[in-house]
């Protein structure tokens, strides 16, 4: 009897041990969203020349999530299943990725950054706060810097403001290489040319290569409640640029969040969304 004892407390622990070594080790993982919940609204908007895929849920105060580079609105199904009970949330899929289309317009942040506010109009939206990821939080700052009365607040995760803020290394990243095929499936899923996925791919990395491309005086001028956020795990940007960023943007706040990589809204749903309504909040 004591031996069965035995054995059980030692089982328990094992278990107890392999939970916190998965829950360490999170942020090599990229679980995939749950299904999206039902819209108040979606469609296409036509926006600088372009059909621009869009969804509205729940009422309140707007907040509009931007996704990063190849992905899709759809990425943010844990935080619009939370948000909409409170607010009004707002996702669309960005120029050519996604369900929205793209022409032969150069793609460059200005650009992606009209496209979002000419949303915001189409939807007859004043203002919105705007929590971006990637991609998306440069556009967030691009929206801070020429257009700033549309906003309320910024919470910019893991975005960069030179190109040098990229880690050299993240295209040797397993977890990082797993989105790009990921993102690449969904395309051809998603997209009105689902056979023009490397075309897309070539186009935007035109702007990747030289964008962005903001100094600490043009950054000094944003008045935006504004929060840098980075996963402490990160594998595309690093943390010498974030703390750069925290500190050339004046009264911004730094969050590190904790056990995340650059997709940390997927790997901790509940901590991210936690984190965008304390900043939200004031706190």
């Amino acid at each position: 009897m004591r031996f069965a004892k035995f054995i059980i407390a030692i089982s328990f622990a094992l278990l107890g041990f392999a939970a916190a070594a998965l829950a360490e080790d999170r942020w090599l993982t990229l679980p995939k969203p749950p299904a999206m919940p039902a819209a108040n609204e979606s469609g296409y908007a036509k926006v600088n020349g372009i059909e621009m895929y869009y969804a509205t849920y729940g009422k309140g105060d707007p907040i509009l999530f931007v996704h990063g580079g190849l992905g899709n609105g759809d990425i943010w199904a844990n935080q619009v299943a939370d948000f909409a009970k409170t607010n009004l949330v707002i996702i669309a899929d960005s120029r050519g990725h996604g369900r929205s289309t793209r022409n032969e317009q150069p793609y460059g942040y200005d650009l992606m950054a009209s496209d979002y506010l000419a949303l915001l109009d189409t939807l007859k939206i004043d203002k919105a706060a705007l929590v971006g990821w990637s991609d998306g939080g440069i556009i967030g700052i691009d929206i801070a810097l020429t257009h700033p009365e549309r906003l309320t607040k910024l919470f910019a995760q893991a975005a960069n403001v030179t190109v040098d803020g990229v880690d050299p290394n993240v295209m040797n990243n397993a977890t990082f290489n797993n989105y790009i095929a990921w993102m690449g499936d969904a395309y051809k899923q998603m997209s009105k040319t689902p056979d023009q996925y490397d075309a897309f791919v070539e186009q935007i990395s035109k702007m990747w290569a030289t964008e962005p491309a903001w100094t600490k005086e043009q950054l000094a001028t944003i008045k935006l409640p504004t929060a840098i956020v980075l996963g402490d795990h990160d594998e595309a940007i690093t943390r010498a640029h974030t703390d750069y960023m925290a500190s050339a943007i004046p009264g911004a706040k730094l969050i590190i969040l904790k056990d995340a990589s650059h997709f940390a809204m997927l790997q901790d749903p509940a901590g991210y969304s936690q984190a965008v309504r304390d900043f939200l909040a004031g706190n």
